[in-house]
């Protein structure tokens, strides 16, 4: 089935994956997701990488007519390259986005099981700590940082939602429709935990998929003591502007801390 036809149940599904010095990688990802899913088309969003990523995407999308390249001015952030790969998918007509990172933690394979779930839902999370989910080679202050970082996420914003953090991702179009992306402003996990928060407070279906996640092999992770502050500074603010409006719009007297 060609990308023209669309994922059954779905639509024509763009893959966004954003690369900062990922050149070691972009081959052997874009390669992957052909082969799992080769209904899909593929965006390298590249943000002006020195190692020369976007050259090889440029490469591969002169032999692919499903692999599309954006490039970037410069490195402005996981957020922003993602917000400009919806916009691509949207004045493009795309029917669902999805969000993958380039180093290979999100495994291509994995992509059909969420793709089948996004017939039936708005945004589907392929979740790191839902039932039959695995993590491999991740060292445990990762694995500390993720689980707590989760728990506080869920508690703090009321969220159904096993892994907030997590950033691969299927969105259908009516969910980004729905959700103001003009508002956000977050990177890194915040990002993920920004829309997560967003498509909940917009009434949109999101449904959690168990993957195999695995630590990258090649290349520098991006995360930071920065990302990871973001991320906590915003998710408090959040948590503690959204009790606010909560006692503001019911009796004082009903008012409830979890």
């Amino acid at each position: 089935m060609g990308a023209a036809a669309g994922h059954p149940g779905v639509g024509r599904v763009l893959v966004v994956i954003p690369t900062y010095n990922e050149a070691d990688n972009v081959r052997r990802i874009v390669a992957r997701v052909r082969a799992a899913a080769p209904a899909v088309d593929v965006l390298v969003a590249d943000d002006n990488s020195p190692d020369g990523t976007g050259g090889i995407a440029d490469a591969l999308a002169g032999g692919d007519g499903q692999v599309h390249v954006l490039h970037r001015p410069g490195k402005d952030g996981l957020g922003a390259a993602y917000l400009a790969g919806f916009a691509w998918a949207r004045e493009r007509g795309y029917d669902a986005v999805v969000e993958m990172d380039a180093d290979g933690s999100h495994a291509p394979e994995d992509l059909p099981a969420l793709l089948h779930a996004a017939r039936d839902a708005d945004v589907v999370i392929g979740s790191r700590w839902a039932r039959g989910a695995r993590v491999l080679n991740w060292p445990w202050r990762r694995l500390l940082l993720s689980r707590v970082g989760n728990l506080y996420a869920r508690v703090a914003l009321g969220m159904p939602v096993s892994d907030a953090t997590g950033g691969y991702r299927v969105y259908r179009s009516a969910a980004l429709d729905a959700i103001d992306l003009g508002s956000v402003r977050s990177q890194g996990y915040a990002f993920q935990v920004e829309l997560s928060r967003l498509a909940h407070r917009a009434g949109v279906r999101i449904v959690e998929v168990p993957i195999t996640f695995a630590e990258r092999e090649h290349g520098d992770s991006k995360m930071s003591p920065l990302i990871v502050a973001e991320a906590l500074w915003r998710v408090t603010r959040w948590g503690v502007r959204d009790r606010r409006a909560a006692v503001r719009g019911r009796p004082r007297a009903l008012a409830r801390w979890p």
